[in-house]
């Protein structure tokens, strides 16, 4: 049961800080994550409640923060005492912190409730979540499921009659009954960005399916897509716009283009609401590299004002592809790049190396030879900015479940859940690789990518400018051929200071001592 202190109770829901400083850490503290804001949001209409949002990776306005990462918690609980935590578990390489945080409130208070849900909670990690402070995980959805667990515990009512959570009893972990996904969103809440306490938020995201019908692999998002209607996801971005003067979206959808005639509707609506308002608004989307045979579409799109798109290209290696479920030709991926460019937008290319394939396949490529392939490719592909991963065994995908049978995924004891951000190799990659290769080969093409020399492009770009006069008859075009490498330019520059950041932050970390010792337990295992 809830212990009320006051009139009135506090739901503060926190986003743990990440581990250290990593190739997200910039655009982490210009946005935020959509699931705490919405769970924030449903929580917020229920009568007795505040409610807020603390991003520990976006403390830029006024954020109380710790001596270390993150939010300083004892000032925030001295001044605003919350009686029920919310922990977003969304990301596994914030888990370590989240666990610190659960502990850190049941220590400073008994009687608070601490709740957490995310992709990262599934049924094996679980246990170890309610043996770690954590009092009640809510499995899947958190809408519903919240609301529901909120309204029993004021009433002192049993947990146990609430579906889709998890809960210690007499030391034995509970499962309630799966609840139903959601198949209907118009009745939830808009997303109130107000609740964010602290963050400057400059690109807003927004969402209209959940799901993801792709069936990758390495991917925890699964099942048939479940749609709101573009009326709904327009009213997010509308209401975005006109109370916090937003200009900038991520629609966090994990395919842009799925249930394509309301995709096109929706385009269209957005096109017609800024010219009514007078303003244009930036949009990025993720979508497959397959709907540039959709011209259509994409044409709808760039008048919407979507100027980005970002695709998981994953790799130009056809074996591994096959090994990732992608049903696409590594030679097919340049000619469907150049269709996206020709349309204007920016492209923005995700690749996982040394992606395991099947056990047993007769493919053994050295690592030199993995970096030349993805090189080439990248240059012919003329991407215009670039996240290159290593592959991450997340709880409950199946590519974790086959390393597991195989023995070749380094004990958590050693390599534990911080590293599991795609920055650190966690298993022992094909032959003839070598974990250290692999980690040598990601930071190579970063580094490759994103250099120093692009300062001095930038100053030679800006002396071509008076070049767009050439352009008059249509300036659009004039303004994108000048843009376009003066940006890329620019990004590559500020870039390198974020690798350059990275790599300062492994040297500090003693990984590589960990990752020794991981490969040792691992032999005798």
């Amino acid at each position: 049961m809830i212990k009320i202190s006051g009139k009135r109770l506090r739901f503060r829901i926190i986003i743990p800080a990440y581990p250290a400083f990593n190739i997200y850490s910039r655009m982490a503290d210009r946005t935020t994550t959509l699931g705490a804001v919405t769970i924030a949001s449903v929580v917020k209409e229920r009568p007795g409640w505040d409610v807020e949002v603390i991003d520990e990776n976006n403390l830029r306005w006024f954020g109380p923060r710790g001596t270390a990462r993150g939010a300083d918690h004892k000032f925030l609980q001295g001044e605003r005492p919350a009686q029920v935590i919310g922990l977003y578990g969304g990301l596994t390489s914030t888990i370590p912190r989240l666990y610190q945080l659960a502990q850190f409130y049941k220590n400073t208070n008994k009687d608070i409730i601490t709740i957490t849900g995310g992709q990262h909670f599934v049924k094996e990690t679980i246990p170890e979540a309610l043996r770690s402070g954590i009092d009640y995980v809510v499995r899947h959805e958190g809408e519903e499921t919240v609301r529901e667990l909120l309204d029993v515990l004021e009433a002192g009512g049993d947990a146990g009659s609430v579906k889709g959570i998890a809960y210690l009893k007499n030391g034995q972990v509970v499962f309630t009954p799966e609840r139903d996904l959601l198949s209907e969103f118009e009745h939830l809440p808009l997303p109130d960005f107000s609740l964010v306490r602290y963050a400057k938020i400059k690109i807003y995201p927004v969402g209209r399916i959940r799901g993801c019908g792709m069936n990758c692999e390495f991917c925890t998002v699964k099942g048939k897509p479940r749609c709101a209607s573009p009326e709904r996801l327009l009213e997010q971005i509308s209401h975005i716009v006109e109370t916090r003067g937003a200009g900038h979206f991520f629609i966090v959808d994990d395919l842009f283009g799925q249930q394509r005639s309301e995709t096109m509707r929706f385009c269209r609506m957005l096109k017609s609401y800024q010219q009514r308002i007078k303003k244009r608004i930036d949009t990025v989307v993720q979508i497959r590299l397959d709907k540039s045979k959709d011209t259509e579409l994409l044409g709808a799109m760039r008048e919407a004002g979507v100027n980005m798109v970002a695709i998981g290209y994953e790799s130009p290696i056809a074996e591994e592809l096959e090994a990732m479920r992608k049903k696409i030709k590594p030679e097919d991926m340049i000619a469907m790049t150049r269709v996206f460019h020709k349309f204007g937008f920016l492209v923005h290319g995700m690749f996982i190396f040394g992606y395991p394939v099947q056990e047993g396949a007769a493919f053994h490529m050295p690592v030199r030879e993995r970096i030349k392939r993805y090189k080439r490719f990248i240059h012919k592909a003329r991407i215009d900015t670039l996240q290159v991963l290593l592959p991450v065994p997340l709880p409950g995908t199946e590519l974790r479940e086959r390393l597991m049978k195989s023995n070749r995924i380094y004990p958590l004891s050693d390599v534990g859940w911080e590293y599991y951000d795609g920055n650190f190799p966690l298993f022992e990659p094909d032959e003839p690789m070598t974990a250290e290769e692999v980690l040598w080969a990601e930071r190579t093409l970063m580094k490759g990518f994103y250099q120093f020399r692009y300062m001095f492009k930038i100053g030679l770009n800006v002396f071509f400018f008076p070049a767009l006069l050439f352009y008059l008859s249509n300036i659009r075009s004039g303004w994108r051929k000048w843009y376009r490498p003066w940006r890329n330019d620019l990004v590559r520059f500020s870039g390198w200071f974020i690798v350059k950041g990275w790599g300062e932050a492994y040297k500090k970390d003693m990984f590589a001592k960990k990752l020794k010792k991981a490969k040792q337990h691992l032999k005798n295992s």
